[in-house]
């Protein structure tokens, strides 16, 4: 059975689009820690980040860093952290999380109060215009 990840790759459940090449996509998380907490993940169906073949972990991660620099320019923030859990859902998967304190890494928490969706698409269409207008 896909993944709910693949099931949002293929356009069967919604989500708000940060970025998308041929191997990877970017949307924010639905339950964030902070504004512009997005999830990157590759397109292949695989459970486990190291289990990743070499070229896709790197592939991933290099995206994974322009759209940091995208969430960077338009989330105010002092950096973008990093998480890789992998427990949450069985598909490989990277946590960039705009913070200001260590504790805003914090991923059993959810932002207070819930984001309309109206901000969340907002916040998805700053994130993804920033990310195109990066080299």
């Amino acid at each position: 059975m896909a993944s709910i990840f693949s099931r949002i790759i293929k356009g069967e459940i919604p989500s708000y689009k940060v970025a998308e090449d041929d191997l990877f996509y970017a949307f924010l998380d639905i339950n964030p820690t902070s504004k512009g907490h997005t999830l990157v993940i590759p397109k292949e169906e695989v459970d486990y980040l190291f289990d990743l073949e070499d070229d896709t972990l790197s592939g991933l991660t290099l995206f994974a860093k322009k759209v940091a620099k995208a969430i960077k320019e338009v989330i105010p923030c002092q950096r973008v952290g990093v998480a890789v859990v992998g427990l949450e859902v069985p598909h490989a998967h990277i946590h960039l999380i705009p913070i200001n304190e260590e504790k805003d890494m914090c991923l059993g928490y959810t932002l207070t109060p819930a984001l309309s969706k109206e901000e969340m698409q907002a916040i998805a269409t700053s994130i993804s215009e920033a990310f195109n207008s990066l080299k």
